[in-house]
């Protein structure tokens, strides 16, 4: 079982354009449709269609478009009633690929809903494998949120605490890094910001200055950081090594979700016990998959095709590349 938390969810819209994004034009759309979003309802919904059981929990009241799209999809749930609408979250997609996204801030949460938050997670996480932490927090969150349920589980379970994944990004990211989770999944984006360590443009192009920047979060407590890299594929490093996986050429239709469902794919290998280089392999495989669809639509695992990923070993004394591909 793995558990996700999604502080501040959303209905995901998709708009597919014909063209190029024209501002201050109007456009006609040739498809527009929705889905339950937020990071770890993407997450659990990439989990469940491979077969693997989750449960998300998030804010919202019964009767709103986010829970009952839920419900529709037969995604196993625990809403928090609040009383207030969720928020709606727009991606424009053009024909290349390129993706446009305007996000709305979510409603606020009380100290009081807060709290219920928290105790509806710590209730649920007990004989999970994964707790993960994902997205941005609502208006009224503080930054440290997710460092301070970090620590709540692992007061609360000891040596029985699921172990914690981390996507989020800012503040949040840079707060619950501090608390040592198990697993931060940041893009380079994300990464560049975390650790002040080259910018997103140098990393995507330098697996090895990742690993470079990655093994700051390593040092500081982190168990693991799955970095992903958009087309150059993701590095995974751990403290006992890294490697690069790199997926052969798509045509990306939306990079919507692409970067839930590579966190969702290694999870699904995780679970089965799987090396870290398939672990990384199955992310890159999932996250390509998940690109190549319409909107924010996740891929199951026979959509996947982790045998064409090439996964590589990282010489990090000499920090090239090891001619060596890891085994299969």
């Amino acid at each position: 079982m793995i558990v996700t938390l999604t502080p501040n969810p959303s209905l995901d819209r998709t708009i597919e354009l014909a063209g190029p994004l024209a501002r201050g034009e109007v456009q006609r759309a040739v498809l527009a449709h929705h889905e339950p979003g937020g990071k770890g309802v993407n997450i659990c919904r990439a989990l469940e269609a491979s077969g693997l059981r989750s449960l998300a929990i998030l804010p919202g009241d019964e009767n709103d478009p986010v829970l009952v799209a839920l419900r529709s999809q037969g995604i196993p749930h625990l809403g928090l009633p609040i009383g207030a609408a969720l928020r709606s979250n727009v991606a424009i997609t053009e024909p290349d690929g390129t993706t446009t996204k305007v996000n709305e801030p979510g409603p606020a949460l009380t100290d009081a809903q807060q709290l219920a938050l928290v105790e509806l997670v710590l209730d649920q996480a007990r004989g999970a494998s994964w707790l993960v932490l994902a997205g941005s927090l609502p208006p009224g969150v503080p930054a440290d949120f997710y460092a301070m349920l970090i620590r709540k589980v692992r007061d609360r379970f000891g040596a029985d605490a699921p172990r914690v994944a981390v996507d989020s990004s800012g503040a949040p990211l840079a707060a619950a890094a501090a608390a040592a989770p198990d697993l931060l999944k940041p893009n380079a984006e994300e990464l560049a910001e975390l650790t002040g360590r080259f910018d997103a443009d140098t990393l995507e192009a330098n697996p090895q200055l990742t690993v470079r920047a990655a093994r700051t979060l390593i040092g500081a407590g982190a168990g693991a950081v799955l970095a992903t890299l958009g087309a150059r594929g993701a590095v995974l490093v751990t403290a006992e090594g890294s490697w690069l996986a790199q997926t052969p050429p798509i045509t990306a239709v939306s990079t919507v979700g692409a970067g839930d469902s590579a966190l969702a794919g290694f999870l699904l290998s995780n679970n089965a016990g799987a090396s870290p280089a398939n672990c990384l392999r199955q992310a890159a495989a999932h996250g390509a998959a998940a690109a190549s669809l319409p909107g924010s639509t996740v891929p199951a695992l026979n959509q996947t095709h982790p045998s064409a990923v090439l996964v590589t070993a990282l010489d990090e004394h000499s920090m090239t590349l090891n001619p060596k591909e890891d085994d299969q």
